[in-house]
């Protein structure tokens, strides 16, 4: 991984919470609108990488997203809308960008479910393997295995949806 994905990695970590709430102040609670905002500006991040560092970006995060919404705002006559983005603002890769995006949000959503959740999830859809298999290696019954793999699936869900990860 080269720096600028690392530092792009870390502004989202550290960033992307925070962000979406001053944005979604911003904007009168619509998620969906706070949502590209703070996407877009992680993506103008990704353009500037070379000049910010993760501990020092916030302020010139919070501008972008404010300069963003009232731009948008303006564009389409104070209300609710889309944020405008133009064709040669996109980068080339712009649908990897989103499914790294996406995947960042799986994993911090992964990171917040118990050491045992977070196993079985990872033995059954990432490891592919059967619940027998992931009872054998996690050294539990497989009713253990499906109980833990239910309340783990559960959670995950509720906290991508509170990150605005839906179902496509």
């Amino acid at each position: 991984m080269d720096r600028g994905e690392e530092v792009v990695r870390q502004l989202y970590g550290r960033w992307r919470g925070p962000l979406h709430g001053y944005v979604l102040r911003l904007v009168g609670g619509d998620h969906q609108y706070a949502e590209d905002v703070v996407q877009e500006t992680l993506l103008r991040a990704w353009k500037h990488v070379d000049e910010l560092t993760p501990d020092d970006a916030g302020p010139w995060l919070y501008t972008v997203a404010r300069n963003l919404v009232i731009s948008g705002f303006r564009r389409r006559g104070g209300r609710n809308s889309e944020v405008p983005i133009e064709p040669k603002d996109l980068p080339p890769v712009a649908d990897e960008v989103e499914h790294v995006l996406q995947s960042w949000q799986v994993a911090e959503a992964l990171r917040a479910l118990s050491p045992d959740h977070r196993a079985v999830v990872v033995e059954l859809y990432y490891r592919r393997r059967t619940v027998t298999e992931a009872a054998a290696v996690l050294g539990v019954p497989p009713g253990t295995v499906k109980s833990r793999c239910f309340y783990a699936l559960r959670a995950l869900r509720d906290a991508l949806e509170e990150r605005g990860v839906t179902e496509s």
